[in-house]
């Protein structure tokens, strides 16, 4: 079983979200949307009402489930038994390729990779 996890804050939640998390949901058994609560800043919607709007637009979705969480990424994705992360390539692929080398040094059985084509 495959299981993977998207992580961000969803602040709020867009239609390039939505793509990514329906282009992942097909080639993954299970995708978790892990939904960052940092306290360092002030978001627009609290993770109560962001967890609801991604509950809502990922009902028809069944192998998706939405996740809050805080702390560290690769703690979370050990917590839920993901091995693969999905990412909608914010940073670039240098910056990707910087993250993942960082991640793999945390957590080496954590798989990142990009959003599906």
């Amino acid at each position: 079983m495959i299981r993977a996890i998207y992580p961000g804050s969803f602040d709020p939640v867009t239609f390039g979200h939505l793509d990514i998390i329906t282009r992942s949901s097909k080639i993954v058994d299970e995708l978790i949307i892990g939904v960052l609560m940092n306290k360092a800043k002030t978001p627009l919607f609290s993770v109560e009402e962001r967890v609801k709007m991604l509950k809502e637009v990922t009902k028809d979705l069944p192998n998706v489930e939405i996740i809050p969480f805080d702390g560290l990424l690769v703690d979370f994705a050990e917590q839920i038994g993901a091995r693969r992360r999905t990412t909608d390539g914010q940073q670039g692929p240098h910056g990707q390729l910087q993250e993942h080398h960082h991640h793999h040094d945390l957590q080496p059985r954590i798989a990142v990779h990009p959003a599906a084509v």
